[in-house]
């Protein structure tokens, strides 16, 4: 395995800027094709095996959320990443554009529901953070409120974390122009035509004010129990690669263990 250090991907809250990192870094890659899709197939087998054990055991909650521009590869990472996984233990909660009742509800009313609960693995495709990027892109709320819901959004994380919650966080960063050629690919292939959206266009219009507004969340909202990490996507097979390896981390840290046999057991006899 390649040596790799995922801090060198964390945002660091008193020296962050999202020109320190570029998205077509290809350095979770060793360069050998064969050997990289062999690496990243033995990481799925290692995430599941982990997995398998978080869920039996139900004492720890482990969350992933995935945020990015269009076409960013949250999907992607999904599909890649936890290819090798049963889905019992694993759910994927997606936030499209909020329903007449979630309005009705403070902004993390929907989110909250989400959240894994004991022995489960979450998938957020999307997440809480579209309340600090898209509102403040388009200007639906101001400076003041979104400077209150970076403190809300820090509190709700610190409660999940304080009550067994472990958070990772990825913002998966691609250039321009390869949003421009992945939007054309929507466009040119049948298999893709679903995928596309007009509205995609108008959003890659406003492309520097995301990244002023991804720039702000990620630094105001970094913090020591849940943390951002700046994950390179223009190569697809570096992306999946790098959350892997950060997600695969994460399950090793956390003190896993099958539950014990009750003693009792040691007196059954399963009869014929």
């Amino acid at each position: 395995m390649k040596t790799l250090n995922i801090d060198d991907y964390r945002v660091n809250p008193k020296k962050f800027s999202l020109a320190q990192f570029k998205p077509e870094d290809k350095s979770a890659r060793s360069g050998d094709k064969s050997a990289d899709n062999s690496l990243l197939a033995s990481m799925t087998e290692a995430i599941n095996a982990r997995q398998d054990i978080l869920h039996a055991e139900g004492r720890h909650k482990v969350l992933l959320i995935l945020q990015g521009m269009d076409t960013s590869g949250k999907d992607g990472t999904v599909k890649q990443v936890f290819s090798a996984c049963d889905p019992l233990g694993i759910r994927l909660a997606s936030f499209k554009a909020p329903s007449a009742d979630e309005l009705a509800h403070d902004y993390l009313w929907r989110v909250h529901q989400q959240v894994p609960a004991s022995g489960e693995l979450v998938i957020f495709n999307r997440s809480h953070y579209e309340d600090v990027l898209i509102v403040k892109v388009h200007d639906w709320i101001d400076e003041a409120e979104c400077k209150r819901r970076y403190q809300q959004i820090n509190d709700f994380e610190r409660m999940l974390s304080e009550t067994g919650t472990t958070i990772i966080k990825c913002f998966l960063h691609i250039s321009k122009a390869e949003q421009k050629q992945r939007l054309q690919e929507r466009l040119d292939t049948p298999s893709k035509h679903w995928k596309f959206n007009p509205k995609d266009l108008e959003e890659r219009a406003l492309w520097d004010r995301y990244m002023e507004a991804y720039t702000q969340a990620l630094q105001q909202t970094s913090t020591k129990y849940a943390p951002w990490y700046v994950i390179p996507a223009d190569s697809k097979t570096n992306r999946n690669l790098l959350i892997s390896r950060i997600l695969l981390e994460t399950l090793n840290a956390l003190t896993l263990a099958y539950p014990a046999k009750p003693a009792a057991w040691d007196k059954l006899t399963i009869k014929d």
